[in-house]
C-alpha cells in the first residue's frame, strides 16, 4: 500500500495501543513504525529486475519484524521507565505496528515475501488495489482528529474497525467476481488455466480478470453489480520468447515473482532488437507500469544485458473518466482495450467476446 496509507495504519494502532500512556507520541511513532519496511527502496541492489523482486523481501518478512519488535520491546523496557509501560504493552505495540504493514500490503498484487527467507514464492491476495481511498479515509481521518485534540480511543478504534471491515468486503467481493467467471472458464476448458482477479484502481466494485491461455492471455472487466455475461478479450503474452527470458537469471527472478502472468515482446531501439518482460498484474488494461529489457539479440541468439526498466505511458485522465464511467455504470460494455484509445466514443460497446465464445455463435 502507499506510504500514507500505511502511516495511517501505524498511527492509529499506536494511539491504539499505548495512546493512554504516550499520547500524540504513540501515534508519531505507530506511523514511523508503520512506514519503516518500506525504507527498502532505497537500497540498490544491481539491477531493475533485482530492485522490482527484492522490494517486500526481508523487510516485509514477518520472521524479521517478529525479531525486530522483540528486539525493541526489550529495549523500551530496559531504557524508557518513565510511563511505566510493562514489556508485554511494548511487545504488543511494536509487533502491531510493524507486522500489520506485510499483512496489509500481502492484499495487494504486487507480491509480499512474508516468509522471507524461506524460498516461498510471494504471498499476494489481489483484493485491494495499492491505493484505495475507501480503505485509507477510515483510517487517515481519526488520526488526524486525534492529532489535533488529543488522545480519543473510540474514533481510534472505529477507524480501525471500519478499515478492516472494507477489507473483509475487499475479500467477499473477490470471490463473488471469481465465482462468477468460473462457470464461462469451465465452458472453454479454461477452469484450470491460471488466472488473477483484483480490483481496477481506487475502488472494489469493477474487477480486471486475467486468464493464462497458452500464447494469449484473456482479460475481462466485470462489475459487482453486472447483470450481462463477462466479456473477455485476447491479447497476445509472447510464449513463443518466454524460453529466451527465462535463460537470463532476470527473466528467472521474475518468473518466480509474477510468473506466469507477464507477457513478452520485442523492441528495436538504436538498431538493437531488445528481449523486453511486463509484469500484467499491476496498473490497469492498457497500461502495465512495469517492463523490463532482459536481452539483446546479437545475430541469432540472445544474450542477457543487465535488467533495466523500460519507460511505459501512465494512464491518461481520459482512460480514468473511462474507468469511472464502468464503475458507476455496471451496464456498460466495455473492453479492456478500450483504454488505449484516447476516445470514449470509439471505445464503449466495441469488445472482442472470447474466441470460443465466437466459435459457439454465443
Amino acid at each position: 500500500m502507499d506510504s500514507l496509507t500505511q502511516a495511517s495504519l501505524g498511527a492509529a494502532i499506536g494511539g491504539a495501543v499505548l495512546g493512554r500512556r504516550l499520547g500524540r507520541k504513540a501515534l508519531l511513532a505507530g506511523a514511523v513504525l508503520g512506514t519503516l519496511p518500506d525504507l527498502d527502496v532505497l537500497i540498490d541492489y544491481g539491477d531493475a529486475v533485482a530492485n522490482y523482486t527484492y522490494h517486500r523481501s526481508f523487510s516485509h518478512s514477518l520472521l524479521v519484524l517478529s525479531a525486530l519488535a522483540m528486539v525493541l520491546a526489550l529495549l523500551s523496557a530496559r531504557f524508557i521507565t518513565r510511563w511505566d509501560i510493562s514489556l508485554k504493552r511494548w511487545g504488543l505495540f511494536y509487533g502491531a505496528c510493524l507486522l500489520t504493514h506485510p499483512l496489509l500490503d500481502a492484499f495487494t498484487a504486487y507480491g509480499t515475501q512474508l516468509l522471507w527467507p524461506l524460498d516461498v514464492p510471494p504471498v499476494s491476495w489481489s483484493s485491494i488495489f495499492i491505493i484505495d481511498p475507501l480503505y485509507t479515509l477510515p483510517l487517515f481521518v481519526p488520526v488526524v482528529y486525534v492529532l489535533l485534540r488529543g488522545y480519543r480511543p473510540r474514533a481510534l478504534g472505529w477507524g480501525l474497525a471500519l478499515s478492516g471491515a472494507y477489507l473483509l468486503f475487499s475479500l467477499g467481493a473477490k470471490w463473488t467476481i471469481d465465482a462468477r467467471v468460473e462457470p464461462l472458464l469451465a465452458r472453454q476448458d479454461l477452469d484450470d488455466a491460471p488466472r488473477l482477479v483484483q480490483p481496477t484502481p481506487f475502488n472494489t466494485l469493477l474487477w480486471r480478470v486475467t486468464v493464462i491461455d497458452g500464447d494469449d492471455y484473456q482479460e475481462a472487466l466485470v462489475n459487482l453489480f453486472d447483470t450481462q455475461e463477462a466479456l473477455f478479450e485476447g491479447f497476445p503474452r509472447g510464449e513463443r520468447l518466454e524460453g529466451a527470458a527465462l535463460k537470463t537469471a532476470s527473466g528467472q527472478r521474475l518468473d518466480w515473482f509474477a510468473g506466469p502472468f507477464l507477457s513478452y515482446r520485442t523492441q528495436t531501439r538504436d538498431e538493437t532488437t531488445g528481449l523486453v518482460a511486463t509484469d500484467l498484474r499491476l496498473g490497469m488494461s492498457g497500461f502495465h507500469p512495469f517492463s523490463f529489457l532482459l536481452a539483446e539479440r546479437r545475430d541469432v541468439d540472445w544474450h542477457p544485458t543487465i535488467a533495466s526498466g523500460i519507460p511505459e505511458r501512465s494512464a491518461s485522465s481520459e482512460a480514468l473518466a473511462l474507468l469511472a464511467r464502468r464503475v458507476f455504470s455496471p451496464d456498460l460494455r466495455l473492453c479492456p482495450s478500450a483504454f488505449a484509445s484516447t476516445s470514449s466514443e470509439t471505445s464503449v460497446e466495441k469488445c472482442a467476446s472470447f474466441k470460443a465464445q465466437v466459435q459457439g455463435g454465443s
